[in-house]
């Protein structure tokens, strides 16, 4: 079965609002062996609708339709729904007591403006809404079927969960699709795909590969599909065996690991604590380290020494350090990591000092340069990076970049000195 979902709303064609909804669908999609070809966005018009409609019912077997089913002049999917089916509106009972039941515990009265929401094309089945006014309208025709759903993402996933996948698995069997994920770092999308060249001419034709990088990261997924469940999973298997022989420098997690929660997990189970002393990445490594649950059991806290002052005063950095190599150096990067360490007491600390950019560079320190020192009890490291001119990317990546120093340290993977 081939899915496509059409997402309906101004507000998602200008990028006032996200189109979370098409990603969740989507995957929730491939959990049941249903593969979605194409996510549509259209706006709030009925022409665009209906165009929409016809194209995808060449295409799919299953239509998913969200938004455009509220009670406002704007709302437009319903009416175009109907003359797509060649029906007509007729008031639905059960819609219409369900509204009446859905403003009574409010306490509030049932507008004539929500009054035409139990209007509903007549050759629809309906889906009744726990969590709002606009009910689902299910059709099917030359064995397509159709189903518009409410865009509000807490009316639409109940219906979802509660009448399209227990549908979707009742009538597909024998097709599953697996994934898998393995995570990298520290090198580029071409460089990786020229190492890895050799590598992807072994797939089996059933079994595809996608690059999805983003600041910092390449994530690698290997997607199999057909009917033997068991076979996908070890043949997909075997590939990621042989990609860590080819790699293993450069592979830090799979799937949903993050690299905030390895080394969480790595700091855990050295019964280790970790402080942080931030300059250029403003707090991001910290807020990175605490967005995993459980990270009081080894995050002791960091300073943000942006100021010069904050680094001599606060971090007890020599200040000559600053003067004679500048605070974009090895030298304050170490003594930043080794001073919060020894102030925190902790067993491991991070350090960074750098030029964010777009401005504050120079021809021998350019914006991107970015000095980043992790300390430990018996040794302390040191690495200059060199990322680009984009503020914000420049953080994400020297915060991420930070982390995996860390990472390799405590994995013993990080050479001493």
């Amino acid at each position: 079965m081939i899915a496509e979902i059409i997402s309906i709303g101004d507000e998602l064609i200008t990028g006032q609002t996200l189109n979370s909804n098409a990603s969740w669908l989507a995957g929730n999609l491939d959990k049941t062996g249903v593969a979605t070809r194409q996510i549509t966005i259209v706006s709030d018009d009925k022409e665009e609708i209906e165009r929409a409609l016809s194209e995808a019912e060449r295409r799919a077997d299953l239509i998913l339709i969200t938004g455009g089913l509220g009670p406002t002049k704007d709302d437009n999917t319903r009416d175009v729904l109907c003359t797509f089916f060649n029906s007509r509106l007729i008031e639905s009972q059960v819609v219409s007591d369900d509204i009446k039941a859905f403003f009574a515990k409010r306490g509030l009265e049932v507008t004539e403006t929500n009054r035409k929401q139990s209007l509903v094309p007549e050759n629809c089945s309906i889906l009744r809404n726990k969590n709002g006014t606009a009910p689902g309208l299910w059709f099917e025709r030359k064995n397509k079927i159709f189903i518009a759903m409410p865009g509000v993402p807490f009316e639409l996933k109940p219906m979802v969960k509660d009448h399209v996948i227990p549908f979707l698995k009742e009538k597909i069997t024998g097709n599953f699709i697996i994934h898998r994920t393995i995570l990298t770092h520290g090198i580029g999308e071409s460089f990786l795909a020229d190492k890895l060249n050799n590598w992807e001419k072994e797939f089996p034709s059933n079994i595809k590969l996608a690059y999805l990088p983003s600041p910092g990261l390449v994530k690698l997924q290997l997607s199999g599909t057909g009917e033997n469940q068991q076979q996908i999973k070890e043949d997909v298997g075997t590939l990621i065996n042989k990609l860590k022989k080819i790699i293993p420098g450069y592979i830090f997690g799979e799937n949903h690991d993050t690299m905030q929660s390895i080394v969480g997990k790595l700091l855990k189970e050295k019964h280790a604590t970790l402080s942080i002393a931030e300059s250029c990445t403003g707090g991001m490594i910290s807020h990175l380290v605490t967005s995993v649950s459980g990270a009081s059991q080894y995050f002791a806290g960091s300073i943000i020494a942006y100021d010069n002052n904050i680094k001599i005063n606060q971090l007890n950095v020599d200040k000559s350090l600053i003067e004679k190599y500048g605070a974009v150096s090895k030298q304050v990067a170490e003594s930043m990591a080794a001073e919060i360490k020894k102030s925190f007491n902790t067993s491991y600390a991070i350090a960074t000092t750098g030029i964010a950019g777009p401005e504050g560079g120079t021809d021998e320190k350019p914006v991107g340069l970015v000095w980043i020192a992790v300390a430990a009890n018996d040794h302390l490291i040191s690495k200059k990076f060199l990322f680009g001119d984009n503020r914000e990317r420049n953080m994400i990546i020297a915060s991420t970049a930070a982390l995996n120093m860390l990472r390799k340290v405590l994995s013993g993977k990080q050479r001493r000195r």
